[in-house]
């Protein structure tokens, strides 16, 4: 398979292997599962999220043995592999998840693509039938290369125990350098088996494997030119600025301009929520300010962003007035979906850097932005239609006031893990985040039963920092099991589930879109017939089976509560807690821009459509 890069921004790669062998190196003769031990010991690999079965029993045997290795017993392998994700996106190490053949690496598809459509760097290991049996449909066999091909960055697959150390240096290698993503590492029982010598560092070769990363020097002075003539400029900043590690020159350079910055779902925190300078999160439940502000821009600063459909909307009528500078350092992501006039590849912190130098020398040379009309209107629509929420007139209790309450009484430096739909969105609007690495959730595949097993992920990576899952009622019955894993192996993180009865965000589309005809959205009784739960019994019953798998858990139902609930789920630090909120199931995510419409018809709440005037349709 040839290799190509895909990219968002490099971030800080574990330590990997050197080009070369060493003449120094010792070397050991051990098993294959030895070498694969001692591989990951080398690359740096400190926890791995796993099941074992009988393809990859061979490597379970030496584990036991590792006092580098920490290996969590996960209850699924979708557990597993979200969880490295949750850890990779915490920590910015490269996650790793092991699993057997067949099922137990099938289960293992759906975080991979998940970690794949996010830019995740991920090394998912998965033991093989035995390489003679291969392709003869042997006891769970799985072409696990070619089902996950589509989806990671590159899989191998190890039919020699003497190619395992260099396969697992090129794999971490690729996993976090350039734009980072999931490889696949595909491992025959007999070369686990099989008896081999070790030896450290070991000779990579990725001929066809070369991110480029510094940007080009005029493609950077073009950027810098537009930059200051522009009257309506917008920095619209991806998740790539968080793998790239430059939050830092990406303030630098906003504060030396002036412009105003938006950052999408995966970039939450990768700016400061509270700077004058920001103006929210763009898309179909962005801010309307953010939605706006890309809409009637001239100048489009793109950096470590793909124009995803949930941001663009209707893509032929998205930021009609804009030139566009799109800085990736993915060159398959510039021009996807919408035209650059000014293309960048390139590595975002290296980019924003020397576009801070560019920006610079344009303002000695007299060239400076004037953006005080521009700043005029866009502090008229933030002042107009800021984020908000209606309290429920029947006295229960808000989603939005909730998750706010959680956010405020959390500790500094809480990391926040959400799940998909009306929760998640929630929680991208009515916390606060002022730093990156704190906000982890399925962006791109929108994958429901994230929250959890991510949220362990993170815990066990970041032991010391608080670690929030806000999940909903649906998610957390699809992976909930991992509160088992968290009992057992003390990774005490807290979950909020938001309970309102129903697949949510489906809900709210049924309500506004199918005449309110709810149809397989109701998830807390049965279907109206003989022998359906009685109104009002839960089923499940969140806090027995939270009980029943370890935890300390509750329900709160009255606001008069809601404080004192949070503040008990953060003063116990010895297992995890489960909070049931029962929430009003009518509460709606604002603003909406709906499905396959332009941005321009974006609606601030039910019935309210943002009036901008005229004037500043020139």
């Amino acid at each position: 398979m040839p290799m190509t890069e895909q990219a968002t921004g490099a971030h800080h790669p574990q330590p990997r292997a050197r080009n070369g062998g060493s003449p120094a190196a010792t070397v050991e003769h051990v098993t294959g599962a030895q070498s694969l031990v001692r591989s990951l010991e080398e690359v740096g690999a400190d926890t791995v999220f796993g099941i074992p079965g009988g393809a990859i029993l061979p490597a379970y045997d030496p584990m036991m043995d590792s006092t580098r290795v920490r290996h969590v017993l996960v209850r699924h392998e979708q557990g597993a592999g979200h969880a490295a994700t949750g850890y990779a996106q915490a920590t910015g190490r490269v996650g790793v998840c092991m699993a057997t053949s067949g099922p137990g690496a099938t289960n293992l598809v759906t975080p991979i693509a998940d970690a794949h459509m996010d830019s995740v760097p991920l090394v998912a290991i998965t033991g093989q039938v035995a390489s003679s049996a291969i392709g003869t449909d042997a006891f769970q066999e799985a072409d696990i290369c070619g089902i996950t091909m589509p989806v990671t960055k590159h899989n191998f697959l190890v039919t020699k125990a003497e190619d395992i150390p260099h396969t697992i240096a090129e794999a971490f290698h690729i996993a976090s350098t350039g734009r980072p993503g999931p490889v696949l590492v595909d491992i025959a029982k007999d070369a686990l088996q099989a008896r081999t010598t070790f030896s450290w560092p070991p000779t990579q070769d990725l001929p066809g494997y070369r991110p480029v990363t510094k940007p080009h020097a005029k493609q950077i002075r073009e950027a810098a030119k537009l930059i200051v003539q522009a009257r309506r400029p917008v920095l619209y900043v991806g998740g790539g600025v968080i793998k790239a590690g430059a939050t830092a020159e990406l303030k630098v350079l906003a504060e030396l301009t002036g412009a105003p910055v938006t950052t999408t779902l995966m970039a939450l925190g990768a700016f400061p929520d509270s700077h004058p300078l920001h103006v929210g999160m763009p898309g179909m439940h962005g801010a309307v300010t953010a939605v706006t502000a890309l809409q009637k821009s001239d100048l489009i600063v793109a950096v470590g962003a793909r124009f995803d459909d949930r941001v663009t909307g209707k893509l032929d009528s998205f930021a009609p007035y804009a030139k566009i500078v799109h800085a990736d350092i993915d060159p398959a992501e510039i021009g996807k979906n919408r035209a650059a006039d000014v293309p960048i590849v390139g590595d975002a912190r290296e980019v924003l850097a020397d576009l801070v130098q560019a920006v610079q020398a344009e303002h000695t040379d007299g060239h400076v932005g004037d953006y005080e009309a521009w700043w005029k209107d866009l502090n008229r629509w933030r002042d107009t239609y800021p984020l908000g929420y209606d309290l429920p007139e029947d006295g229960s209790l808000s989603p939005q006031q909730v998750i706010q309450r959680i956010g405020q009484l959390a500790p500094e430096g809480t990391i926040f893990a959400a799940g998909v739909g009306q929760h998640q969105m929630w929680a991208s609007h009515f916390i606060q985040y002022e730093r990156p690495a704190t906000w982890l959730n399925s962006g791109g595949a929108g994958t429901m039963g994230y929250a959890v097993p991510a949220a362990m992920g993170a815990k066990a990576g970041m032991p010391d920092r608080t670690v929030w899952a806000i999940d909903g009622d649906g998610c957390f019955q699809m992976t909930n099991q991992e509160l088992t894993t968290c009992a057992l192996n003390n990774i005490p993180i807290k979950v909020a589930i938001i309970n309102n009865g129903a697949l949510g965000m489906v809900r709210q589309w049924q309500t506004l879109f199918y005449n309110q005809r709810y149809s397989n959205t109701v998830l807390h009784s049965g279907a109206d017939t003989e022998g359906a739960p009685a109104k009002g019994t839960r089923v499940p019953d969140f806090v027995k089976l939270s009980e029943a798998m370890g935890c300390y858990a509750i329900r709160c139902e009255d606001p008069a509560d809601l404080d004192k609930v949070i503040e008990e789920a953060n003063s116990i630090n010895d297992r995890p807690v489960v909070i049931d909120f029962i929430v009003h199931e009518d509460a709606m995510v604002w603003p909406m821009v709906a499905a396959g419409t332009s941005n321009d018809e974006v609606m601030a709440a039910r019935g309210v459509r943002p009036d901008f005037g005229d004037n500043e349709d020139d």
